[in-house]
């Protein structure tokens, strides 16, 4: 039976989130093809607004198969066609669905290395330079994965993806003022004591118009100013291999040590991909009001309510430390008392103490 809140999210993505314009060129890649109820939406909210729509299909059995055989040539032509195509669009949705994200695991490293290189150019257009959202649709694997029912998990999906996103820009703009103009961070929690400095950095509200759902104010550390020890909470997958408890020791900047309690033996290759991959790109505060628990998706997990993100990789252009990779690996803490708690200071002011904001100014932030 088909849910009418699909019509409700198409909506939202093409009106809200990329704001589609007239004669616009908006490509929309999904992967996997149980999101086709959606895509079908996009299009005629996309045609609605006199704009042009073009859609991809990606099976990840059969990408796997087309990366274990790639050759260094086939590399080449793909990342040509695939910047070509990025060049020519004006926005971008990308649709995950996946059935099996396991499937990109058993393609070695140095593949997986070398494919991400050779479509750099291409992804810093689509990150930078272009209007883009990215969302996961509701399937069985994703509820499997957040231990639900599918019924259970649909609910769930539908009420964090339809928050009221102007009311949660409103409420962050004095969240992103306070990080504009904080100089030292400063985080404490089971396993972590971090300091930091994110002095000159721009700070960004996420609001529903990059990832959906959404929650977010980040920014960026500078680059050599990242000193102690963090506990992340939550498990995460990078290149289809799972971790879980990430531990990392920093020194001015870098990772020099890191461990998980699952494929432990993998996370440095992981770390090793470039030198950027050991600095830190973001640093990121969660606020979505509707996730309070990990569900083992990384669109969601980062935004959970009192949960903070330090990434390890790339940095954005919009809160940019000068810091490259090919990398961009969410790595989520949750401070709510569950989990543990824990406190966030900015420049020796405590703005958050287990998961709830104790300032004046942002306790609109909490739920």
């Amino acid at each position: 039976m088909f849910d009418k809140r699909i019509n409700e999210v198409a909506y939202q993505l093409v009106d809200y989130s990329i704001d589609v314009q007239e004669n616009e060129i908006v490509r929309i890649v999904a992967h996997d093809f149980e999101s086709k109820p959606l895509v079908k939406e996009l299009v005629k909210e996309i045609t609605k607004k006199k704009a042009i729509a073009s859609v991809e299909f990606i099976d990840h059995e059969v990408q796997a198969l087309e990366y274990l055989n790639s050759t260094e040539k086939a590399r080449q032509v793909k990342a040509k066609w695939e910047l070509e195509k990025t060049k020519d669009m004006d926005a971008l949705i990308l649709i995950r669905g996946k059935s099996n994200e396991y499937e990109l695991a058993k393609v070695p490293q140095d593949i997986v290395t070398k494919i991400m290189i050779s479509n750099q150019d291409a992804q810093y257009i689509r990150v930078n330079q272009r209007k883009w959202v990215l969302l996961n649709y509701p399937t069985n694997y994703y509820a499997n994965n957040a231990k639900m029912g599918f019924d259970e998990y649909q609910d769930f999906f539908y009420d964090v993806m339809l928050v009221n996103y102007q009311k949660m820009h409103d409420d962050a703009l004095p969240l992103k003022n306070l990080m504009d103009k904080t100089n030292k961070v400063k985080i404490i929690g089971n396993g972590t004591d971090l300091t930091f400095s994110i002095k000159g950095i721009n700070s960004v509200i996420c609001a529903g118009d990059k990832n959906v759902p959404d929650g977010e104010v980040y920014s960026a550390p500078i680059k050599d100013s990242v000193n102690g020890t963090i506990q992340y909470n939550t498990i995460s997958s990078i290149q289809g291999i799972e971790f879980k408890n990430v531990r990392l020791v920093i020194k001015d900047g870098q990772i020099i040590e890191a461990t998980s309690e699952i494929n432990n033996d993998k996370i440095d290759q992981i770390f090793n991909s470039d030198e950027g991959a050991r600095y830190f790109g973001e640093f990121a505060l969660g606020l979505n009001p509707k996730i309070d628990h990990p569900v083992g998706d990384i669109l969601f997990d980062e935004k959970i309510y009192g949960s903070f993100h330090l990434t390890p990789g790339q940095a954005y252009d919009d809160a940019d430390n000068g810091n490259d990779s090919i990398i961009h690996w969410d790595l989520v803490c949750i401070q709510t008392p569950q989990y543990g708690g824990g406190e966030i200071y900015f420049d020796d002011v405590l703005i958050r103490k287990d998961g709830q904001f104790v300032i004046t100014e942002l306790l609109n932030l909490n739920k």
